[in-house]
Formats: C-alpha cells, sequence, structure tokens
C-alpha cells in the first residue's frame, strides 16, 4: 500500500490547507446559539446553527473584553473570528474574537463603534458647534412631507411666530435611501441660505431611526455652515447626529421652540421696554430740568453780568466811602493847615515888616545877616511892609560903635 499516512499528518495537512485560506483567517458567520457553556477558566463554547447546518465555536477567555452581553441559548449573533482546525480530534470549529447581537444588538454594537470613530476624529467638539440665532426669519426643515413630526414642527413654528418662513426638503428617513435622502435635504437647504435647520423625524426603532446613525448624514451635519438642530424620536432616543449638530432638541416640537422665537413675547417686551424706557427717559429729564434749573441760578448768581453789578455797586459804595475819608482827610489837613498857618503868621517876614522890621538883600538878592556881607559902595534892597528902597552903604558900624552911638544920641534927646 502506499500513501498511508497517519491521523495526526492528515489532521495537520488540512489545517495547513485551513490556514493558508485567506477568508478562513477573518470571517463573520451568523447564525443561533445553541449549547452555550461558560468554562470555569473563563473560555466559551457553544454551537452556532441554521436550519441548514451548525458549527462548532469556543471564545477564549482573552477576548471575552469585546462581549458586551451576556451570551445565551437562543440569541441570534454575528461571530467574527477566524476557522481552523484542532488537531488532537480533527475537527473544525470558529475561534470567535467578537460577538453583537444581530438585529438591535447588533446595530447597538455598529452605533457605539461609528460613535467613537467620529468622536475621535473631533466632529462632537465642542469648539464646532455654532450658536442657533435668536431672530430668524427662515426655517429649513429636512423630515418626511408626512406624519407628526412635521405638523408638530409647522404648527410650533407658526403658534410663535406667524411670520416665520418655513422651508420643508420632503425627505425619505427610514429605509435604504433615507441616510443619502437626508444629507441631500441638508445640503439643498442649506443653498437655500435658510437662518436656522431642523434635521429630524418622529419615534420609532432604533432600527427606524438608524438613517440618522449613518456616517453619511452626520458628516453632511457637520459640514454644514447654517446652524442645525437634531430632532429625532422621543426625548429618550440618542442618534449619532445628536453629537453633531449644533443643538439636540428631545422631540421635534422642542426643536421648533428652540428654532422660532416667540413673536408675542418680544412684542410684549417691546411694549414693556417701551414703557420702561419712557418712565426711566421722564426720571432723566426731569433730574435734567433741575440741574438745569440749579445751573440757571448758579449762572444768575455768577454771570458776568451779575458779577459786574455786584462789582459796580462794590466800587460804588467803595467811592463813596473813599470820597468820605477823603474830605474827612481834607478837613482833618485844614484844621491843621489852619493851625501852620497862624503858626506860619507869627513868623512870617511880612508879618515882621509890618511890626516895623525890614529886610535887607544885597545885590545879588542874599539876606544880610553880617557886617562882614557887606562894604561902604554896595547896594542895598531894604524890604519895608509897603514897598522897597534901594541905599548905597557908606559905612558900617560895628556892634559896640553903634550901640555908642545910639547911647549917645538917647543922652542928646534927654538934654
Amino acid at each position: 500500500m502506499q500513501n498511508v499516512y497517519t491521523v495526526a499528518q492528515v489532521n495537520a495537512y488540512i489545517k495547513n490547507m485551513f490556514t493558508q485560506d485567506f477568508m478562513l483567517q477573518s470571517l463573520f458567520v451568523r447564525g443561533e446559539v445553541s449549547n452555550c457553556k461558560y468554562h470555569s477558566s473563563g473560555h466559551i463554547y457553544f454551537t452556532l446553527k441554521d436550519e441548514k447546518g451548525a458549527i462548532a465555536c469556543v471564545m477564549f477567555a482573552g477576548n471575552r473584553g469585546g462581549l458586551k452581553f451576556k451570551l445565551e441559548n437562543g440569541q441570534q449573533v454575528v461571530a467574527g473570528g477566524i476557522v481552523d482546525v484542532y488537531e488532537k480530534d480533527g475537527k473544525y470549529q470558529l475561534y470567535a474574537k467578537q460577538i453583537v447581537q444581530e438585529g438591535a444588538g447588533y446595530l447597538y454594537e455598529k452605533y457605539e463603534a461609528l460613535k467613537q470613530d467620529l468622536a475621535e476624529r473631533g466632529m462632537f467638539a465642542e469648539q464646532y458647534k455654532r450658536p442657533i440665532p435668536r431672530y430668524n426669519q427662515t426655517l429649513g426643515v429636512v423630515t418626511a412631507p408626512t406624519g407628526a413630526a412635521v405638523r408638530d414642527i409647522i404648527n410650533v413654528a407658526k403658534r410663535r411666530n406667524p411670520y416665520i418662513r418655513i422651508l420643508l426638503y420632503p425627505a425619505i428617513v427610514q429605509g435604504e435611501q433615507a441616510a443619502q435622502s437626508i444629507a441631500n435635504g441638508i445640503r439643498a437647504l442649506e443653498r437655500q441660505g435658510v437662518d436656522v435647520m431642523i434635521v429630524g423625524r418622529g419615534g420609532g426603532s432604533l432600527e427606524d431611526l438608524w438613517a440618522f446613525n449613518e456616517e453619511i448624514v452626520a458628516q453632511a451635519v457637520f459640514d454644514c455652515s447654517i446652524p442645525v438642530i437634531s430632532a429625532v424620536g422621543h426625548e429618550t432616543d440618542h442618534t449619532i447626529i445628536d453629537y453633531v449638530a449644533d443643538l439636540r432638541a428631545p422631540t421635534p416640537s422642542a426643536a421648533a421652540e428652540l428654532a422660532v422665537f416667540d413673536y408675542g413675547q418680544v412684542m410684549l417686551a417691546l411694549h414693556n421696554g417701551r414703557e420702561k424706557l419712557v418712565k426711566r427717559m421722564g426720571a432723566v429729564v426731569a433730574k435734567k430740568r433741575q440741574q438745569a434749573e440749579r445751573f440757571a441760578l448758579r449762572y444768575r448768581l455768577q454771570s458776568p453780568e451779575s458779577r459786574i453789578r455786584d462789582k459796580r455797586l462794590f466800587a460804588l459804595r467803595a467811592e463813596e466811602e473813599l470820597q468820605r475819608l477823603m474830605e474827612e482827610k481834607i478837613k482833618d489837613n485844614r484844621h491843621i493847615l489852619a493851625l501852620y498857618v497862624e503858626k506860619f503868621k507869627g513868623l512870617s517876614p511880612l508879618a515882621k515888616l509890618n511890626q516895623g522890621y525890614a529886610y535887607v538883600e544885597d545885590k545879588e538878592g542874599r539876606a544880610l545877616k553880617k557886617l562882614s556881607q557887606v562894604h561902604p559902595g554896595d547896594m542895598l534892597t531894604i524890604s519895608v511892609s509897603d514897598g522897597k528902597v534901594l541905599v548905597q552903604v557908606k559905612d558900617k558900624l560895628s556892634p559896640i560903635k553903634a550901640k555908642k552911638e545910639r547911647t549917645d544920641d538917647l543922652r542928646g534927646e534927654i538934654c
């Protein structure tokens, strides 16, 4: 017999064939869980089956970190890993590295993966969030043309502001074409230049809302230059665009509340503001009028005319006082002058002349006080009370000789 191999050789050969098959090194298998056992070592042994077959599976303890739920019989799951042969018993099995639940569970895993990826790319960062304009005139809405969501948005928007302009893009919000339709609607309303945009729909299951978890929609919201409000489902529903949008509203009605200002409240605020402004202006005017009156009084008291009038009155009174003081001074000085006049009268040469005295001057007009000032032959002027006498000196006598001559004359008169 030729080409006889051992069991181990055959199993090794088959294992090598599995190893060289690229597809078997990374594949996902969908099926129902059965024969699920958690081993004490931490490994999980189970079988995936469908209506036509079954495959043995194992998830080692080291890979259980990626399992987000408890694996149980009857669950529909998608297991990803490699298919390989266990040489000891020659059986092949799926070595699972990750397991996600089919349906809602699978979508949730996909949702979490995309959420983490977009977060790492910075699409949820606050610095990219734009404020919602306060007084919008044109509202863009991307949603289904029928249904409660669009009716709620229109009713709330018109109730808050009857003059708001609403542009509706009738998008497909569920199904395979929904994501592309929603992205197209966002770009179309952006080209129309609306002031703010609402993107959303009414409530539903995770599958119904899945279009708003697609990357193409998230990218359209992120790239949009118009502020976007996400309004998908109910308050408890969260989609990817809730994190990308500039603002999340819990419901479509709440989105309309956030996007459209309340016209009535604005008018009431304007009315109240006008009344408050009138009151404040009245108070300011009254205050300024009082200030003006004080300034006018101060101006009258401190104006140049008033000051000139005061100075003129002061000058008149000063003039009167000066005149009075001058008159008193003149009166006092006149009295003193009269005393000096009376005193001078006693010392006046004229008065002396009237008493029989004479005043003698030489030819140069100098008063003669001594004999040494004259000489015989000099011309002298003698002033008397009623005129002057011109004489010529014949001789001069010393005081002794003159006294003797007067004495002799007196004797001769007595004899």
